[in-house]
């Protein structure tokens, strides 16, 4: 997570990659509002847009949270870890 990753959407314009989710997935969300969250698969078929509930997001980030802890990947939990606290505050 040292550089920010952006993906032009057909429909929603501009979206910000917010975490990796698994092998060629990741999790975006559009950049101004941040209220719409896609899981964005890449594959030899191409790029596809799966948009995800907030709540799902919310999950999606902390599984991540989980493994970056458990793989003692400081920098980015600490990184995710304060995106979450900004963005899905309680």
């Amino acid at each position: 997570m040292t550089s920010e990753n952006y993906l032009n959407h057909p429909t929603f314009g501009l979206l910000y990659r917010i975490c990796i989710v698994e092998e060629n997935q990741e999790l975006f969300t559009t950049l101004y509002a941040q209220r719409v969250f896609f899981i964005v698969s890449n594959s030899a078929n191409g790029i596809s847009f799966q948009p995800v509930t907030r709540a799902d997001a919310r999950l999606t980030i902390d599984t991540r949270i989980r493994v970056l802890r458990r793989n003692g990947q400081v920098l980015e939990y600490q990184q995710l870890q304060a995106m979450m606290q900004q963005n899905f505050p309680g």
